[in-house]
């Protein structure tokens, strides 16, 4: 016997309607950041000019000034020393004092040179009692040859004997005036007006003649000492004239020109030492006072650009260049002659004319079209 059996589960139910718009909305889901994208790359392929400073480009003498430090010193030094040794006696000035000609800068004992001068004396006295004998023997046989009384024999003795104690008396003459100048020279005197700069000797010690006591620097045009590169002796001009200012006080000035350069380099420093001749020196302008040189080398064909216009490409200094009919830019590179305060200085690599970029280059891509705010006359 059949039975007809009807279940009593029903089969889930499925919202139809959620099924069929899941396809929608992924599409529309698809074309809406399509649509976004589309919009972003228009908005890149648009993008809005960089506002930018330029200047044009134009040729300029450039003649770059180059500033060193030296030291005011003495055009002439002296040494001084005695010209007779012995035992320092006394010291009469110091290192940094002002002396003039003549002056007594210091005393060895004179005992030796005294006890000299006096031996000196004596031997002059007996040489001159000698020649008053021998010129009234001589006077005595002349006037008795003449009478007949004597021999020619005795008298050309007499004459010899005349001309001996006269020779005689000469050299004790100037052995006297050696002794006198020797006994002067235990004064050490200054040859010219100067400053001592630098003293050897103490009192009560032996120095031996010639030996060095004072260092005097004369008074007169000064010169201003500097320690230079060799480049910079190469770069700069045969004759230049150098502006000198007095580094405490810049309102002290002069100018000079080159009076000597070293004919090698200092194996020390690598520098060679000019010294520059600074006539009518001022008086504000003291002994090892130091001072500022400053010279223009030779002037040189060249581009000036504020250093803001520097850029690179590949590791190479560039400028950005302004296409002037697109306004779009691109990079070209560039040969820089020196680097100067606020300035970068181009040999080569531009042209009259071109418009570069000085402000605003680090906003900028190759192609990128720019907006001029102001242009450099």
């Amino acid at each position: 016997m059949s039975r007809n059996v009807t279940s009593s589960v029903s089969p889930p139910s499925v919202k139809t309607s959620s099924l069929l718009s899941f396809p929608s909305a992924v599409c529309v889901c698809t074309a809406v950041l399509l649509l976004a994208g589309c919009q972003k790359q228009e908005a890149a392929d648009k993008k809005l000019p960089v506002m930018v400073r330029t200047e044009t480009v134009a040729m300029a003498d450039y003649a770059p000034r180059t500033s060193l430090t030296g030291v005011i010193a003495a055009r002439t030094l002296n040494n001084l020393s005695f010209r007779v040794g012995g035992r320092v006696a006394e010291r009469l000035v110091d290192v940094g004092q002002h002396v003039d000609q003549g002056a007594v800068l210091a005393r060895i004992d004179p005992q030796e040179q005294q006890s000299d001068l006096r031996s000196a004396q004596a031997d002059l006295d007996a040489a001159q009692a000698q020649l008053t004998q021998s010129a009234a023997a001589f006077e005595r046989q002349k006037t008795l040859l003449a009478q007949g009384f004597t021999t020619r024999r005795d008298y050309d003795a007499a004459d010899q004997a005349l001309k001996v104690a006269q020779g005689s008396v000469d050299a004790a003459q100037s052995a006297f005036a050696n002794a006198q100048q020797n006994l002067s020279f235990t004064e050490l005197k200054a040859g010219a007006p100067g400053v001592i700069t630098a003293r050897q000797v103490e009192t009560g010690q032996v120095v031996q003649a010639a030996q060095t006591v004072f260092t005097v620097a004369e008074d007169g045009d000064r010169d201003a000492v500097f320690n230079v590169q060799e480049t910079l002796v190469a770069r700069t001009p045969a004759s230049p004239a150098v502006t000198i200012t007095l580094l405490s006080d810049p309102q002290v000035r002069a100018t000079g020109k080159v009076r000597e350069i070293a004919p090698a380099v200092d194996q020390a420093s690598g520098s060679i030492r000019v010294k520059i001749g600074i006539p009518d020196t001022p008086a504000g302008m003291p002994l090892g006072a130091a001072v500022i040189g400053s010279v223009s080398a030779k002037p040189a064909k060249a581009i000036l650009l504020p250093w803001q216009a520097l850029t690179s490409t590949a590791g190479k200094p560039a400028v950005w260049i302004v296409d002037p009919s697109t306004k779009a830019v691109a990079t070209t590179p560039v040969e820089v002659l020196a680097y100067d305060s606020g300035t970068v200085v181009i040999a080569s690599g531009l042209n009259e004319g071109q418009s570069v970029v000085t402000a605003g280059g680090q906003l900028l891509s190759p192609g990128q079209t720019v907006e001029i705010s102001g242009a450099g006359q």
